[in-house]
């Protein structure tokens, strides 16, 4: 302190606490507001029980030998097609418990805690949904003690299944026996391959699905376009804006977020709230959004628990469950390392 002064560090000294008032912003920065690419993909469906069931159905391969004699006897009728699969439905839950003091309070960021509670506990219960939904997580039955778990799309997902370097991949779905979908084998890291990728949209393509939406985790997406730019056969082509004025500044654009295959346009789609599976690894989806969606017993809803206290108790709740209208229009690689660049 200078000699005869009161500076700042005085004030700030004086028992207990100082005297200068302290200077927050009254701003709250949040990082973690993600968006749901699944959710805002897919569409919404609703179901009226706890086990949810639906029918899927194809149509026969062409017969090359349909031929038959002017004035013959018709033959013996088609065989009944399809098949009933269903789901489980699953209660994701958030709870809130804020005292009258701290809801009176002066805070920073806010004018009501329980306010603020309410709407971070719903933003928190739908990044759970997102994730869970594309979890290698196998349905459950609910029973009075054990919670019902709703299949995510990894289990469900088995005619067009492959390792990320394009070998063979032990699928999981639907088990007709139980009713309950199982998880896929979760296995060693690989590379992910641009030629399974080929490989994979193709196959869904011969099933009958259009996929437009590749799903994965930003260092599979990242990778992807990144080999798009750099390998010997060049994907893709560094260039700046097209059609700008010679004297404007132009962006380069120097990643894909769009691959045009043989079998459709397709969107390449980061997910940071898509979960790794036990060993690390990544999940591609390539979707079909029109053949899948989250389905509801109960949508969201925020309920007033019983005062035990000097607090407000609120419970936010869903009831929800995944429909996979027919596992065939989309496709799946599997144990991809998501550190590995992209192979040929």
């Amino acid at each position: 302190m200078a000699t005869g002064n009161i500076d700042s560090f005085d004030l700030k000294s004086i028992a207990k606490g100082g005297v200068i008032n302290e200077d927050v912003m009254q701003k709250i920065f949040d990082i973690s507001k993600i968006p749901l690419p699944f959710t805002d993909l897919v569409g919404s469906t609703t179901h009226k029980n706890e086990r949810f069931d639906w029918i899927v159905d194809e149509l026969r391969a062409p017969d090359l030998t349909n031929a038959r004699v002017d004035g013959s006897d018709a033959g013996a009728a088609s065989e009944a097609g399809g098949a009933r699969v269903g789901n489980h439905s699953q209660i994701s839950d958030e709870v809130i418990a804020v005292s009258y003091r701290a809801d009176a309070s002066d805070t920073v960021g806010r004018t009501k805690e329980l306010a603020y509670r309410i709407t971070r506990g719903n933003q928190q219960i739908r990044r759970d949904v997102e994730a869970m939904a594309l979890n290698n997580q196998a349905s459950v039955a609910g029973t009075d003690t054990v919670a019902g778990v709703t299949g995510g799309l990894p289990t469900w997902i088995e005619t067009t299944v492959m390792n990320g370097d394009g070998s063979a991949a032990t699928a999981g779905g639907h088990n007709m026996t139980t009713g309950l979908t199982t998880k896929f084998t979760e296995g060693a890291g690989v590379a992910l391959s641009f030629q399974a990728v080929k490989d994979a949209i193709q196959g869904v393509y011969e099933e009958g699905g259009e996929v437009t939406h590749f799903m994965s985790n930003p260092g599979v997406i990242g990778a992807l376009s990144s080999y798009m730019f750099d390998n010997e056969a060049r994907v893709a082509t560094l260039t700046s804006d097209q059609g700008a004025p010679a004297n404007s500044k132009a962006t380069a654009l120097s990643s894909v977020n769009v691959l045009v295959s043989d079998f459709g346009t397709i969107k390449l789609v980061p997910n940071r709230l898509q979960p790794l599976d036990s060993n690390g690894n990544a999940v591609a989806f390539l979707l079909d959004p029109e053949y899948v969606s989250l389905s509801y017993l109960e949508g969201y809803r925020t309920d007033t628990l019983a005062k035990t206290g000097l607090a407000e108790k609120r419970q936010i709740s869903v009831d929800w469950g995944l429909r996979v209208h027919t596992e065939k229009a989309h496709g799946m690689l599997v144990n991809i390392d998501p550190s590995e660049e992209v192979t040929a």
